[in-house]
């Protein structure tokens, strides 16, 4: 199993219960990334659904989450021939972490679109496209995924922003092919889209919703991040995710807080 899988893996200990050892290397600073405790959710959501795949996941974050052990307690909402529903809570301390509603089912994997919007414009290719690492070996989120990024949208990184709320960049999971818990951890892998607009600071995702379109084909996939408003402190992030076949495979919006605001203008 790759170091996603483990990091990933959950064991049933009672009918509604299953427990986790979170794992530190999926961290930004002393918090779990959004998409890996996601990722986990969508794992036990399958064990308990007669589906295949996490086609709905609505994620409310509670509270900070850390490395280390948790609980994971499942309530069915309904099973039926296409699609299934459970609530999940992510519990740690005694406390609800994370709490999600994920809705189950089972796609084509040769699925052909019966009708498509306009694709995003392309990415460069991975070759004219920049890394980004957290220089720390297996300390955080950065070093568990390859992730290649589109120069025009890291300028924030040399204190020149693009103006524009955006980030977009390859991205794939070593030693794990693309599947369901993978584009659970794409759909919140980017940086948040306002620090091209002079942001700083953390940027606290408070809501996510996330829904898988289609089983990706292997290889890397396209990670495009944008945003419409920010205001009063909080700002939206929406992605979409294509994969080598040129697909429309995952779709996320995702409201946040700001760190500490924007810059005057």
């Amino acid at each position: 199993m790759s170091r996603f899988g483990d990091a990933t893996a959950v064991k049933r200990v009672d009918d509604g219960r299953y427990e986790a050892d979170l794992d530190a290397g999926y961290g930004i600073g002393e918090a779990l990334n959004g998409g890996y405790l996601m990722a986990v959710l969508a794992r036990v959501a399958v064990d308990v659904s007669p589906h295949a795949h996490p086609v709905s996941t609505a994620t409310s974050f509670l509270r900070v989450v850390k490395a280390g052990p948790a609980e994971i307690l499942v309530e069915p909402r309904k099973t039926g021939r296409t699609a299934a529903m459970a609530r999940l809570t992510l519990v740690q301390g005694g406390e609800a972490v994370v709490d999600a509603l994920i809705t189950t089912g089972t796609l084509a994997e040769d699925l052909e679109p019966q009708w498509r919007g306009e694709a995003p414009a392309a990415l460069p290719p991975p070759e004219e496209c920049s890394t980004f690492s957290s220089g720390k070996g297996e300390r955080g989120f950065a070093d568990q995924v390859e992730m290649l990024f589109d120069p025009a949208t890291m300028g924030w990184l040399d204190g020149q922003p693009s103006g524009r709320p955006e980030a977009r960049a390859w991205f794939r999971v070593p030693g794990h092919e693309p599947d369901g818990l993978a584009l659970a951890l794409a759909v919140d892998a980017l940086p948040p889209v306002v620090l091209n607009l002079g942001a700083k600071g953390w940027a606290p995702t408070v809501e996510l919703t996330w829904h898988m379109r289609a089983v990706p084909a292997p290889g890397w996939l396209a990670v495009h991040g944008g945003g419409r408003l920010v205001a009063d402190g909080w700002f939206d992030e929406e992605v979409e995710v294509w994969d080598s076949a040129g697909r429309l495979v995952a779709q996320s919006r995702q409201i946040a807080r700001l760190g500490r605001g924007l810059p005057a203008s």
